[in-house]
């Protein structure tokens, strides 16, 4: 498969409206086509629709169909007993999947939330982050049937209620702490640098409030690395500025509390549409950039021993794919290796995206591994999820 190879981080001048407040008619600037957003498809999609033949994975690789029959299926979290948990966001459900050897059973475990596509274990607890809400689920995986009622703990965590990129992807780190990311509450605006465009972290009960993170529009998918503990995030570029830039971004926090530029740049441009001194040189560089629209979500460091050893120091992104972008970007899956000072961005899994009838066929939204080194990846718009192994594993 090609490579995209990015030694140095540089972007065209940004095409950006001069003005800050988010009205409807600066959400589509003159000169733009009147575009409207992919809805997901949010009904079971029989098997034989899914597009598995489509999909291609390198040589030595093999992608299977594991579990099909979720609408909206996003993030996937596994407890210690084996049941997976996943998220969603425009259905309002979490979902538990069972492994039964020959078969995976998928049961809808919680509905009616809103946009609870966040989710993390901690001492067989289940958190749910749905917007400003943050509910734990003790003893989850013992209460399938029956689940019990949550533990709210959102006015200790006291989210913002602002609804804009406040669905959220949420993790423990190593440091046993709940990170926690808020969005900024516009496509573009200056916003509270201590409220909004953050990523946060909390005690598993809501105290202890700390910024990790500042200028971050929108991040869907963090993990840390599995040596060094370092967080390692994917954050999306703003709207409306150009189909070919601002591209979304890779970050890493090299220290806590670092600005990574937003709204003011994106690496080395300055966005023409904030206004102020401030500049580029300020900022956290991105560690690489990711592509334009392409819509960065879960973000995994490699956990197998089962890949070849040139995979297992690697990042693994999901990329859900460009929502307004004329000519179609994302919809694959990649991964990200390092050679020096440079990051290579290589094609892991691809086939969803037809360049040529510029259509798509589904949205990689959730990255797992499995204890046997298997990688999981959830399929939104096809409600299934795909399983890649190795020489067979």
């Amino acid at each position: 498969m090609p490579r995209r190879t990015i030694a140095a981080f540089g972007l065209a001048a940004l095409l950006a409206a001069p003005a800050l407040a988010q009205t409807p008619d600066m959400l589509r600037p003159p000169g733009f086509p009147d575009l409207r957003p992919h809805p997901p498809r949010l009904t079971v999609t029989p098997p034989e629709e899914i597009p598995l033949s489509r999909l291609r994975v390198p040589e030595g690789f093999r992608i299977e169909l594991w579990a099909h029959g979720m609408p909206g299926i996003r993030a996937m979290v596994r407890a210690e007993g084996g049941t997976i948990f996943a998220g969603t966001r425009a259905i309002g459900r979490v979902y538990a999947i069972r492994d039964l050897g020959d078969r995976r059973e998928g049961r809808v475990l919680l509905q009616g939330l809103q946009q609870p596509s966040g989710l993390a274990l901690r001492g067989g607890s289940l958190y749910v982050s749905a917007l400003s809400r943050m509910l734990r689920y003790d003893n989850i995986e013992a209460n399938l049937d029956t689940p019990p009622e949550p533990v709210d703990l959102s006015a200790a965590f006291a989210l913002p209620p602002e609804t804009h990129h406040a669905w959220k992807h949420i993790q423990f780190g190593p440091d046993g702490k709940l990170y926690v990311p808020v969005g900024a509450p516009c496509n573009f605006c200056l916003v509270e640098e201590d409220r909004h465009a953050v990523i946060l972290r909390f005690n598993p009960d809501g105290t202890g409030r700390e910024v990790v993170a500042r200028g971050v529009r929108n991040t869907v998918g963090f993990d840390f690395h599995p040596r060094t503990g370092q967080l390692w995030f994917s954050n999306h570029g703003r709207d409306w500025a150009g189909n070919d830039m601002p591209p979304d971004t890779l970050h890493v926090v090299t220290r806590i509390g670092a600005h990574h530029g937003f709204p003011w740049c994106v690496g080395d441009w300055r966005d023409p549409g904030i206004p102020g001194d401030r500049r580029c040189d300020e900022f956290q560089p991105p560690v690489v950039a990711l592509g334009p629209h392409v819509a960065p979500i879960a973000t995994v460091w490699a956990r197998t021993t089962s890949f070849p050893e040139a995979y297992r120091d690697r990042l693994f992104i999901a990329m859900r794919g460009s929502w307004n972008r004329p000519q179609l970007s994302g919809y694959e899956v990649v991964t990200v290796r390092f050679e020096g000072n440079r990051a290579i961005v290589e094609p892991f899994m691809t086939g969803l995206r037809d360049d040529a009838a510029n259509a798509f066929h589904g949205r990689p939204a959730g990255l797992l591994f499995l204890p046997d080194g298997s990688l999981l990846v959830s399929d939104e718009q096809n409600g299934a999820i795909y399983r890649i192994s190795y020489a067979g594993r």
